[in-house]
């Protein structure tokens, strides 16, 4: 049951498969395309049906992941009988993956959580491995197509935190009018445990979580853009 992952509260399925490789992944044992479980479609929806009565008004299921466009195809249908259901569905998504199917499942999910990891194109192959250009496109798709989203952005002391990385962003996405909430995600270190119970190096070890004030500088300068940032 998650809080932070889209609006009310929130049944949260995590997705197995990133291509991205994010040096602060909270979730490294998902990264891998050959781990995970097979679930059938019903079983998430009966999980979701007998959840319901907490969902209220603004609540539902949330894909998260990993990175849950890897597996578009199989979504769709789940997704469909969420929706017969009469339940709200997100996804959140790096908007890093881009085919058919993913356009189909974007088309049909009520709400898009959009990471954009970093605004500057070297810096942001350095954080996650990956260009952002499609994170762009997606971002781009979702304003021309009228698709409501929310934009979130962690924000990495000495990585994403920069003045003119966050003036940047807010140029880029200043008129996007399809943005309802602009997220500023604080830097967490809760998935080093996962890291080393797995045998592998958290490259970040030695940054520090932000500081309050570092927050409040980033959220002044967010809503120099945007009328709907907030620190999540």
């Amino acid at each position: 049951m998650g809080t932070y992952d889209g609006p009310g509260l929130r049944l949260v399925v995590f997705l197995q498969g990133c291509p991205f490789r994010c040096l602060y992944c909270a979730n490294p044992d998902t990264i891998s395309f050959d781990g995970g479980t097979s679930t059938e479609t019903e079983e998430i929806v009966k999980m979701a049906v007998n959840q319901k009565p907490f969902f209220g008004k603004r609540g539902g299921v949330t894909f998260s992941g990993g990175e849950p466009t890897s597996q578009a195809q199989g979504l769709i249908p789940i997704v469909d009988r969420l929706h017969e259901e009469g339940i709200n569905v997100c996804i959140d998504t790096n908007g890093g993956v881009w085919n058919p199917a993913v356009e189909e499942l974007i088309s049909k999910v009520d709400l898009v959580l959009l990471d954009v990891k970093q605004i500057n194109p070297a810096r942001h192959e350095s954080l996650t491995g990956r260009s952002n250009s499609r994170t762009l496109e997606t971002a781009k798709w979702l304003e021309d197509h009228g698709k409501p989203f929310w934009l979130r952005y962690v924000l990495v002391p000495g990585i994403s935190d920069a003045e003119e990385d966050i003036r940047a962003l807010g140029e880029h996405f200043k008129d996007y009018k399809m943005i309802q909430r602009v997220e500023i995600l604080p830097y967490h270190t809760l998935g080093i445990h996962k890291y080393e119970s797995m045998g592998q190096e958290y490259l970040l070890k030695d940054t520090k979580t932000n500081t309050p004030d570092q927050l409040d500088r980033a959220k002044l300068l967010f809503d120099e853009y945007f009328d709907c940032a907030m620190v999540n």
